[in-house]
């Protein structure tokens, strides 16, 4: 079997919409669907193979059976799957956060850091995130602002659109806002210490649980550079290397490309409908499909009208 199909792990947070279930056909019984984790081996939440032989099986069962070959030899080194894809859908503002690295996340989380990269599938007029700080601040001016609610003052307010890209390093400041669909690639890690959540109360009755002390900890208070080009990739880094393909249909109407011994590849479509072939294996895909190619299937083949994005490691 060279093209598995997945089915995400769904997750209902507060600050998530319906557009998931309604726009790309995910199957979910709750109200608000936050987050579908798209690809992903995490204990948290784990992808489950639609299709062939090991139909209902996770996909880290379906690894564990066959052995790391079909991660690839990029990932001989990893102890775990190495990363997890998730599309989100933010209605409503999601918390300012940060997150470790890895070496602080191992110590005292027993799991991987996050460096991720957001891709905005789409987003409303005048939507924006927050990345980084302005300027650089000191812990009690970053404490104060905590404690009575202006720490957005100083944040890096960034208008986006449809197709931008951002690359957060772990460690950054971030929040993403309300309105707005992404498309996130990140390191294998469930990890996240919350700083500020507009003072929003949890189903329990509770405020949300903040985690400021470790935020400190991990937290680069310097302000933003410029942001990094990865040219001719929308990013390519020591976790992972993302691509964008696009098929018309009439221009351009099929794309060839190579699955190597050294990473599998993960299609995302994010809009269209088409097909993808491997070998004699041949699989209808339409927006919000998520396909696994293990490392070594070789050539494969894209036709359609589809907007992907392919990752690897």
């Amino acid at each position: 079997m060279s093209i598995i199909k997945l089915k995400p792990a769904c997750k209902e947070y507060l600050w998530g919409g319906t557009r998931l279930k309604e726009e790309f056909y995910k199957q979910f019984d709750g109200e608000k669907l936050a987050e579908t984790w798209e690809l992903s081996c995490h204990e948290d939440g784990q992808s489950v193979i639609q299709n062939g032989e090991y139909a209902g099986k996770t996909l880290k069962q379906y690894i564990d059976k066959k052995g790391k070959s079909v991660i690839g030899t990029n990932g001989k080194d990893d102890s775990e799957f190495p990363i997890l894809i998730k599309l989100i859908d933010a209605k409503d503002d999601l918390s300012v956060q940060v997150h470790p690295d890895d070496t602080f996340a191992m110590e005292h989380e027993k799991q991987k850091g996050k460096t991720e990269m957001w891709y905005i599938v789409d987003c409303e007029d005048n939507a924006y995130i927050y990345y980084g700080f302005q300027k650089k601040i000191s812990m009690e001016e970053f404490k104060e602002r905590v404690h009575n609610q202006t720490l957005t003052e100083v944040l890096n307010k960034i208008y986006v659109k449809k197709g931008d890209v951002l690359f957060i390093e772990a460690g950054t400041i971030h929040a993403i806002e309300k309105n707005i669909l992404v498309a996130e690639i990140q390191e294998s890690s469930n990890v996240t210490y919350r700083i500020f959540d507009y003072g929003r109360i949890g189903k329990d009755g509770k405020p949300r649980e903040l985690h400021l002390e470790k935020s400190l900890d991990v937290m680069d208070m310097n302000p933003i550079v410029k942001p990094k080009s990865f040219a001719p990739h929308l990013v390519s880094c020591q976790y992972f290397t993302v691509d964008k393909m696009f098929l018309d249909g009439i221009h351009v109407r099929s794309v060839t490309g190579f699955v190597g011994l050294d990473s599998f590849t993960h299609v995302l479509v994010l809009d269209g409908t088409g097909s993808i072939k491997v070998q004699n294996d041949i699989q209808s895909i339409r927006k919000g499909d998520s396909v696994f190619l293990p490392a070594g299937s070789g050539e494969f083949e894209m036709e359609g009208q589809l907007e992907v994005l392919m990752t690897r490691i």
